[in-house]
């Protein structure tokens, strides 16, 4: 991550490292647990930071935030007031996660016809390092909806639609990118990620308005 980045959170308040009498941050195993925890929430569940500091809070006062997936039925231990040097996390974060073809049809529980399924219809992609965490959960799911019998062909609208989703949220952001100051950059991304999360919200309520109108 950036010094800006680091700037932008501790501005916000969601860490507070100490500083030497020079100025300089001093980051403990603490520090580094509620950066990890910050960072993969936001990356991996686009929940904005004022949700987030909400989850800090109730770490902070012994007490489990919402249960997300992926994170487990508890959150990083370090997150934790008191714990001291706690175990480092086993597993590697999701971000860093790169699986060749054979690793990613096991991880996700798929075939290899309906992996190329997805592919065809552009739902999956694999690059030069091999596929990412965001394309295991696509796989995985659509695998999930396969079960009933929706096939890769009829998901094509949810990229469509995503994608103009994605260029809607760059449109608001563009003028954030294109300000100046070290702070710009940080400020741009979380402005994208509030901007994402509302955006599924407001899908998932309207599928769900339309499966209740069909039902009534």
């Amino acid at each position: 991550m950036t010094i800006s980045k680091i700037r932008f959170l501790e501005e916000q308040g969601l860490v507070t490292p100490e500083r030497t009498a020079a100025g300089y941050r001093k980051f403990d195993h603490h520090d580094l647990e509620r950066l990890r925890y910050v960072l993969t929430v936001q990356r991996d569940h686009y929940l904005p930071l004022r949700v987030i500091r909400e989850h800090l809070d109730a770490l902070d006062g012994g007490l489990e935030p919402p249960l997300l997936p992926g994170l487990g039925p508890r959150s990083p231990r370090l997150v934790r007031q008191g714990e001291g040097t706690a175990r480092e996390a086993e597993q590697p974060a999701p971000a860093e996660v790169r699986l060749d073809r054979r690793q990613f049809l096991q991880a996700c529980g798929i075939d290899e016809q309906l992996l190329r399924a997805l592919e065809s219809f552009g739902l999956v992609t694999s690059r030069a390092s091999g596929f990412d965490a965001d394309a295991v959960v696509v796989a995985r799911t659509a695998g999930e909806l396969a079960a009933f019998g929706v096939e890769p062909r009829h998901l094509r609208a949810f990229r469509t639609g995503a994608d103009r989703e994605a260029g809607l949220v760059e449109q608001v952001v563009a003028p954030l990118r294109r300000q100046r100051g070290a702070e710009s950059a940080a400020r741009a991304e979380e402005t994208a990620r509030e901007l994402a999360a509302l955006c599924v919200r407001l899908h998932a309520a309207l599928v769900k308005a339309a499966i209740d109108r069909g039902g009534a």
